[in-house]
């Protein structure tokens, strides 16, 4: 029902059709004074959107990130103007550069009233233009549909990215054609309108390939953007090739194939996987940008290695390394052709000793993991979490893991079992306060599974707020904080690369517990190593939300996978 009006809607109800038609069922966000209408229009309008209050846009944002890695669909937050905007727009940041497609949708003051000083006002196209793939603020109601269009357009061709629609309050009241809301239905998913590489640059990847003694894949997040996932693990299996991933394309390969390294790089990666990289002859870098996390500042794989690049982004290749091949093109496309021109000539390879290379480095990088998985000592070594989750965790579980502690510790050593989207951590900007929010838009996108926030005691203070968001919910999450008092991801810097001159990285320890226990959460305090697996378990088959609070030995004392710190 729209109010007696038959032929027209005013310009939030049309936007509120907008994303109905493009089947959004999810909407994080928060109120504000320019959001009244929009409100207004949900709560008339008949529609299929579920909105998701949370307790601050930042988060908001965040939620609509996961929520788009786990389900390939588009995520979508709002909040309102001013403060609204500027506190969204981190998230948007974080979901643009690791290239997931979240739509931000901003209210604004009024048109009629810019430039006179409203309370609120800023130049959100100006604040957003740089951050995002696409941005508009609607100036007309007439232009609500088209622009809904091509913020879905935009965000789910080419290499997926964020968008951000500024919405004034007068554009919301304004009439809008009701003939003219419609959707391209293939924009409601990613990617969409794939691109297929050079069936000449196919040919002289496979040649490379086959000429090659070791070669090396290393994987991005692309893979498992593009769903490209059963299409690597023919490649790799039919040639016999050793597959790596970066933090972000953890779940390309199910970590327990034979094929399967495991990170590498400066973040998780460790000494016996740097030497797979090493002596590669070949490199191919899938959906992978070769920054300076995956290949320690551009170390290793040397500048020189052979190098095929395969992107849907055509700036990403070469922007590190010169290319002897590039596949322009999906990866899920550029694979599968690859497996095509195999198929036609029966091509497989035997020889190689891809995954015995694999089974030597994973035993070196496990040996001292192992040993300090067993140890007894206090504070908890964060090698007994991982070890303890890993044997814990159902094998279809997702794991959201906050920088600082939870990042290194559980890329190098949780174990990925099924392939796809299982492991999430924000390595565009590394942002504190991620995991929190990033889970509940995980468990809201993929409601069977089980969702684990991992995260730090300064990522905790962060985002505790959402704890409510959790408990109103009731969402089955289970929160893992590792309790030591410091930013220890700087202090570790500060003793590594500083000699020690340690400043102001250490703050008081909170009883993360009882924090919890107030916002109706059930939640237990572990010092003991040896209670470990028995409140995991309890957590994990708790049916609602649920914290344990770990007292664990800082990072600077740790022997953390971080390559900068062991040298």
């Amino acid at each position: 029902m729209n109010d007696g009006r038959t032929n027209a809607l005013n310009g939030a109800e049309a936007m509120v059709r907008m994303l109905d038609a493009f089947e959004v069922r999810h909407l994080f966000g928060l109120c504000g004074d320019t959001t009244l209408p929009f409100y207004d229009a949900l709560y008339r309008l008949d529609h299929g959107i579920n909105h998701i209050l949370t307790r601050d846009e930042r988060h908001a944002a965040y939620m609509a990130d996961a929520y788009a890695r786990v389900t390939g669909r588009v995520g979508v937050c709002e909040g309102p103007s001013g403060g609204g905007a500027t506190y969204i727009l981190p998230g948007l940041i974080e979901a643009n550069e690791s290239s997931v497609p979240v739509l931000a949708i901003t209210t604004d003051v009024a048109v009629s009233s810019a430039g006179r000083y409203p309370l609120t006002e800023l130049r959100q196209d100006e604040l957003f233009r740089p951050l995002t793939k696409w941005n508009s603020v609607i100036d007309l109601p007439s232009r609500v549909p088209g622009v809904v269009r091509s913020a879905f357009r935009a965000m789910t061709t080419g290499r997926p990215g964020a968008a951000h629609i500024g919405f004034p309050f007068d554009v919301q009241l304004g009439d809008v054609a009701e003939d003219d809301i419609w959707a391209q239905p293939e924009f409601a998913t990613y990617p969409a309108w794939r691109s297929g590489p050079d069936p000449a640059a196919v040919e002289s990847a496979i040649e490379m390939l086959l000429n090659a003694n070791n070669p090396l894949v290393i994987c991005g997040g692309g893979v498992i953007l593009s769903g490209a996932e059963a299409a690597l693990q023919h490649l790799a299996e039919r040639l016999n090739i050793i597959v790596a991933t970066t933090v972000s394309g953890q779940g390309s390969l199910s970590d327990n194939h034979p094929n399967c390294l495991g990170v590498v790089g400066s973040n998780g990666g460790t000494l016996p996987t740097r030497q797979v990289v090493e002596g590669a002859d070949l490199i191919v870098f899938v959906g992978c940008r070769a920054g300076s996390v995956t290949t320690e500042r551009w170390r290793f794989p040397a500048v020189g290695a052979k190098i095929v690049h395969i992107d849907s982004d055509p700036m990403v290749i070469s922007a590190n390394y010169r290319t002897d091949v590039a596949l322009v093109s999906d990866i899920k496309l550029a694979l599968e052709a690859i497996n095509r021109a195999l198929d036609d000539t029966g091509t497989t390879v035997t020889e190689r000793g891809g995954h015995l290379q694999v089974a030597a480095a994973k035993a070196d990088k496990f040996a001292p993991f192992l040993k300090l998985a067993a140890s007894d000592d206090r504070p908890i070594k964060p090698e007994r979490v991982v070890a303890e989750l890993n044997r814990v965790l159902p094998d279809d579980a997702i794991v959201v893991a906050d920088p600082g502690t939870p990042c290194p510790y559980f890329s190098a050593y949780y174990d990925v079992p099924i392939a796809g989207r299982h492991f999430i951590s924000n390595r565009a900007h590394g942002a504190l306060g991620y995991s929190l929010a990033a889970a509940i838009g995980a468990q809201i996108g993929r409601p069977d599974a089980k969702v684990v926030s991992v995260m730090g005691d300064g990522s905790f203070g962060f985002s505790v707020g959402e704890l409510e968001t959790i408990t109103r919910l009731g969402l089955p999450i289970t929160c893992i904080v590792f309790s030591n008092a410091v930013y220890g991801w700087i202090k570790a810097g500060q003793k590594s690369g500083f000699d020690e001159r340690y400043f102001s990285v250490d703050f008081s320890r909170s009883d993360h517990a009882a924090i919890a226990a107030a916002f109706g959460v059930k939640s237990w305090r572990v010092e003991d190593p040896g209670d470990l697996a028995r409140i995991f378990a309890e957590a994990i088959e708790h049916g609602g939300p649920t914290l344990v609070d770990v007292i664990s030995q800082p990072l600077q004392d740790t022997q953390a996978p971080v390559s900068e710190w062991v040298a």
